[in-house]
């Protein structure tokens, strides 16, 4: 009987019993977390009752701007300030109020002055009689909700008081920093029309804001509504809506919008979109990377406010106005012409690809 002789340089497949029982390996150049496979679920129903419950309470008093809701809601999801720019009388600072007010947080307002110094919004050092010592006094900043009015009252050197605190979130005063506690957000409101004694907010300021959402007038039903529900009772605007969303809640809320899933094509996507606001005839000057992260965010917490847990183009290209309107600059013809910073984004939405 002959034995053949196996070569030990070569290979043996094994027989069927002795296949390893173990998956295909995933291809290395597909990053697992773009694998529908590779990807877990998120839960997002915290942020789907937050939004349900916040809503439920200012429709309580609201009549309409749902939109305006849903971005301010998003904002706060994505942990950003927001401008809102509209004419007198469209509930703009109500719709703020309330919104602070269903939240178990702090809530300062400081109306904006021409006469208003910084140290009446970030506090002052005053001397002590009788530890003859110096301490610092918070000023209305220091709260977790603020709501600033007339924004553009004020002159540039209390509107640079906020410089440091809505970007680092914290005041420093002789020396010694304060830091803010969580939550802190600012949203602003400016009247657009009435421009006597006002001062225009310098672009460094403006680009730290994450939105700026520009209202405009009710519908006829929706003004109709509005006479409707306040024909019996005058004083309902003064009313108040039930904290129904905690500090702890939001916390966990902007974790779950960090960790919404989206596409590498769609940060490119994002990154197409800011960087021709920069090389655009019609602007004189653009967008910056803050526009591109802000974008980001608010692309995030609107899928999440949806209930999807990735972002989509639509996502993007409804969030983009908002985010990049305050940012940008017509060139002087453009602006002499009647064009809009909402044409050149929608100009710009348009010509670029959008990804499959």
């Amino acid at each position: 009987m002959q034995i053949d002789e196996i070569n030990e340089n070569e290979e043996v497949s094994p027989t069927p019993e002795e296949e390893p029982n173990t998956p295909a390996p995933i291809t290395p150049d597909i990053p697992v977390e773009q694998t529908q496979w590779g990807r877990n679920q998120l839960d997002l129903s915290p942020i789907r009752s937050a939004h349900e419950r916040i809503k439920n309470e200012l429709q309580k008093i609201i009549v309409g701007q749902a939109e305006f809701i849903d971005l301010l809601l998003a904002a706060v999801m994505a942990g950003g300030h927001v401008m809102v720019e509209g004419v007198p009388g469209i509930a703009k600072t109500l719709t703020a109020k309330l919104m602070a007010q269903t939240l178990e947080v702090d809530f300062s307002r400081i109306q904006f002055t021409p006469d208003l110094m910084p140290s009446d919004v970030i506090g002052t050092t005053v001397f002590n009689m009788q530890t003859s010592a110096f301490s610092f006094n918070q000023g209305p900043i220091f709260a977790n909700f603020i709501l600033i009015d007339e924004i553009n009252r004020a002159p540039a050197k209390t509107q640079a008081a906020l410089f440091e605190v809505m970007e680092e979130h914290q005041v420093t005063v002789d020396g010694q920093t304060y830091p803010m506690t969580f939550p802190f957000f600012v949203i602003a409101t400016q009247n657009p029309i009435e421009q006597e004694g006002t001062y225009k907010l310098p672009e460094a300021q403006l680009d730290r804001f994450i939105v700026k959402i520009n209202l405009e007038y009710p519908s006829l039903e929706e003004e109709a509504a509005i006479l409707h529900r306040f024909r019996n009772d005058f004083k309902i605007s003064q009313g108040s809506v039930d904290k129904v969303f905690s500090a702890d809640e939001l916390k966990e809320c902007q974790d779950l919008v960090e960790q919404v899933h989206i596409k590498q094509e769609l940060l490119q996507y994002i990154a197409r979109i800011t960087h021709n606001t920069r090389n655009n005839g019609d602007l004189f000057l653009g967008a910056s990377p803050r526009a591109s992260l802000a974008m980001l965010k608010m692309a995030k917490a609107t899928a999440a406010l949806a209930a999807r847990d990735f972002v989509t183009p639509d996502d993007i290209q409804q969030v983009a106005y908002p985010v990049l309107n305050h940012r940008i600059i017509l060139t002087p013809e453009r602006e002499m012409e009647g064009f809009t910073t909402k044409e050149v984004i929608k100009d710009i939405i348009e010509k670029i690809e959008v990804p499959r």
